[in-house]
């Protein structure tokens, strides 16, 4: 095997990263033609106060409209931005089309998100050709058969790959290799890095690293001292050091947690509100648990109020649960402890994480009678007939009796997040 002479990367493995350019926006304009010659943007709900820009097409982009950014500072911007309701089931079916003409080269294609792929290549070379050639065929075949353009990065590691993708857009090919990736990696602003957030940029910026090559150049320990497990790996990272695989496709992945997140049509205020907004996430959370055959160990709650002020708890169980019954009443626990009750939120979020099989216990056998744990057979068998009904004859066909004619928008389906290794 030849190997590089940089930290001893192998050149053997060949990774692209490949990622739809303004994807939500892309479909939107293959679905209505009109919107290629306007300026457009997709956004979320105004009347459900989901009113931010999801993605913008290249006419957008030269007045500066950004992604998260609200309605209304586009439209300040752009007094003429068209704005169009996104079509999820449309994006969904267009991933999976482009998915598939990856899985023409390999079947070692691993989504990050809906309009995001790395493949890995290296045994594909001998049929097709370099990466960069594989990019280059991958970019005209998905432009001809969808009408979309796609990003390429090639690179020896899935980090760097995800960087070239990112380098030049929009339909582009960038290869960063062992012999030049200092030049083009190094320059790059910090948090440009994958992983690297809005905590960790704003530690590493206490520390002077501004840049890539900043980071590469630190003292591992000393970054691991202040950023933990995470500090050494960004210092692996930035020195092209990453050798985590690319997943098969059609391996089934492995669930780390289920979550619900909701942003109300108009804020929750009071002690009513709040539990009636926790009641149908935690339904929701537990039926999806029910349905991955799991239970959790840990409840999470996120709250967010009208000023975007964001805050997370979470508790250990004492025995895992998948009953919306019991992250109910965990979650109204966390939100009493830290919250005050009559405190306006925007947005709500349970998450179950810690997650383990549904035959797994999790119990510990008391010998004193007070301390047996609870009986929760009886609400297993009421919750598993509310799956088998909703299953049967749809999910809106049993609900809460205080959810019907509420003006908090939960009648419609929260947004779900299952989180994924």
């Amino acid at each position: 095997m030849e190997e590089n002479s940089v930290h001893g990367v192998s050149r053997e493995r060949t990774i692209l990263h490949c990622d739809c350019n303004g994807f939500y926006a892309s479909v939107e304009c293959l679905l209505h033609p009109e919107f290629k010659n306007v300026p457009m943007a997709v956004c979320g709900d105004p009347e459900n106060r989901h009113g931010i820009i999801l993605a913008k097409n290249e006419l957008a982009k030269k007045y500066d409209i950004r992604t998260a950014e609200t309605i209304w500072q586009a439209k300040r911007k752009c007094p003429q931005l068209v704005l169009a309701k996104p079509h999820h089931e449309e994006y969904a079916r267009y991933s999976q089309i482009v998915n598939q003409i990856y899985l023409r080269y390999t079947d070692l294609v691993e989504p990050f998100g809906i309009d995001e792929s790395w493949l890995d290549v290296t045994g594909s070379r001998l049929l097709f050709g370099e990466g960069e050639k594989i990019a280059d065929e991958l970019r005209d075949t998905v432009r001809r058969e969808t009408g979309l353009t796609i990003s390429v990065g090639v690179s020896f590691n899935k980090i760097f790959a995800k960087l070239g993708s990112d380098y030049k857009k929009p339909d582009a090919t960038t290869v960063i290799s062992p012999e030049n990736y200092k030049k083009i990696v190094f320059p790059l602003p910090v948090d440009s890095l994958l992983y690297v957030g809005k905590s960790a940029r704003d530690v590493l910026k206490k520390l002077c690293i501004h840049t890539i090559g900043d980071l590469a150049s630190s003292n591992r320990e000393m970054l691991w001292h202040h950023l933990g497990k995470m500090g050494g790996e960004l210092w692996d990272y930035a020195n092209g050091l990453d050798r985590s695989p690319v997943r098969c496709y059609y391996n089934p992945r492995e669930i780390k947690s289920i979550g619900n997140g909701m942003t109300f049509r108009r804020n929750l205020s009071g002690e009513k509100d709040i539990r009636l907004g926790i009641l149908t996430l935690a339904d929701s959370v537990a039926a999806r648990m029910r349905r991955h055959k799991m239970k959790c160990t840990t409840v999470q709650v996120t709250i967010r109020n009208p000023s975007f002020h964001t805050i997370t708890r979470q508790k250990k169980l004492s025995v895992p649960t998948h009953l919306a019954r019991d992250l109910a009443e965990a979650s109204m626990e966390l939100i009493a402890a830290s919250w005050k009750m009559d405190a306006p939120i925007r947005m709500l979020t349970i998450t179950g994480s810690g997650l383990v099989p549904e035959d797994f216990s999790g119990e510990q056998i008391s010998f004193f009678p007070e301390n047996q744990p609870e009986d929760t057979s009886r609400q297993e068998q009421l919750e598993s007939a509310l799956d088998e009904i909703r299953k049967k004859f749809g999910k809106g066909s049993l609900t809460f009796g205080a959810i019907l004619q509420n003006d908090l928008g939960i009648d419609t389906l929260p947004r779900k997040t299952d989180s994924e290794l």
